[in-house]
């Protein structure tokens, strides 16, 4: 197991299709202690049902994840509770639906400001916090979730293509700033998905579908598949890989047309 002993902190956890729950289930069989982070105190029970099958496993409520004061408070009652972390996964993104229903040249300057905070700059926080908390053990790992919508136009996507141009840029700055410290910083690119986040991107069915024609393996990618490309990031079997996005979409990237 190649992630025995290791503290793992999961960010936005929802529901059993998320991919977050994929990288923690992968994370898990593979020897991990989870700890994660929600939206809504209300969603507590909710959250605590679907992480049960973690043994030993932890759960914080984070509501702002781009606001600074509100993520050292909860980083600061985490290392308290856990001690330090081997890893950090970061499954955080959100744009307003309109931005992604009407072409991009109508995004206004709220919902930019709103997919870029909260998609790419709280990855730099997040980044932020764990050093100057000292939340991290020698040669952590340092994760978050891409799409390849931040490279190529993609019909709905909008904004949110921009805020993942914004994270994985983060990535490579990130990479070089921590580097220094043994720290590693990478993205994973998944394939499409159907989770809840997906809903809100307009036709999202036909994307699956031309994904499953076109992809060198002619099918679609799972939470499972992505979730153990992101155990090997976290594992010390990546230790010569960082601020690298690392595409799990069955090879559709490659693809010209």
């Amino acid at each position: 197991m190649i992630l025995e002993g290791k503290k793992i902190l999961i960010m936005g956890i929802r529901n059993k299709w998320s991919i977050a729950y994929g990288i923690a289930k992968s994370a898990y069989e593979n020897g991990a202690k989870l700890l994660f982070t929600y939206v809504g105190e209300e969603n507590k029970q909710k959250i605590e049902e679907l992480t049960s099958e973690f043994k030993g496993s932890k759960s914080y409520v984070l509501d702002e994840a781009s606001q600074d004061d509100v993520v050292k408070e909860v980083f600061t009652k985490i290392k308290e509770e856990n001690g330090k972390l081997d890893g950090i996964v970061h499954a955080i993104a959100h744009a307003f639906t309109e931005d992604l229903h009407n072409d991009f040249i109508f995004t206004s300057k709220e919902g930019y400001s709103h997919a870029c905070d909260v998609s790419a700059y709280s990855f730099v926080l997040t980044a932020r916090m764990a050093k100057e908390l000292d939340m991290l053990n020698e040669n952590a790992s340092l994760v978050t979730l891409t799409y390849h919508g931040s490279t190529k136009v993609l019909e709905g996507y909008n904004v949110m293509g921009v805020a993942k141009a914004a994270l994985e840029a983060s990535i490579r700055y990130l990479a070089d700033n921590l580097g220094k410290e043994g720290i590693r910083v990478n993205g994973v690119s998944a394939g499409p998905i159907k989770t809840l986040s997906a809903k809100g991107i307009k036709d999202f069915g036909s994307i699956l579908t031309v994904v499953e024609q076109k992809a060198p393996l002619h099918k679609n990618v799972t939470t499972t598949q992505v979730g153990n490309v992101a155990t090997f990031l976290l594992s010390e079997m990546s230790e010569a890989i960082t601020g690298q996005v690392i595409y799990a979409d069955n090879g559709y990237n490659i693809m010209g047309v």
